[in-house]
């Protein structure tokens, strides 16, 4: 009964990414390579957003903190595989290149 359970909640998941239009990754079963880097935002995720607390005093709450450490670690916070830059600096290092072409003569 209890591998049925799964299979149904398998499925359940499979169809919600499938009507989120998400795209589910798959990787061999107990390779820690594979998962190191979800392991590592989880990480981060968990002591920049926790940092002593226990609880918040409700879901909505809860909800308004992870958004806004998200928005910083997607824009604002330096990030080591990028060269200790922020994803915003890095993504406007590339925008001071020129992208069009010089005429010809």
């Amino acid at each position: 009964m209890q591998f049925e359970l799964t299979q149904d909640t398998s499925r359940a998941f499979a169809e919600a990414c499938r009507s989120a239009g998400v795209r589910r990754s798959m990787s061999s079963v107990g390779s820690s390579a594979d998962n190191a880097l979800a392991e590592s935002f989880n990480a981060a995720f968990k002591h920049e957003t926790l940092q002593g607390r226990k609880s918040w005093p409700n879901e909505h709450e809860a909800r308004i903190d992870a958004s806004r450490w998200l928005h910083r670690y997607n824009t604002q916070r330096r990030q080591s595989r990028l060269g200790q830059r922020s994803p915003i600096a890095f993504e406007n290092a590339f925008h001071l290149t020129p992208t069009t072409l010089t005429p010809a003569a």
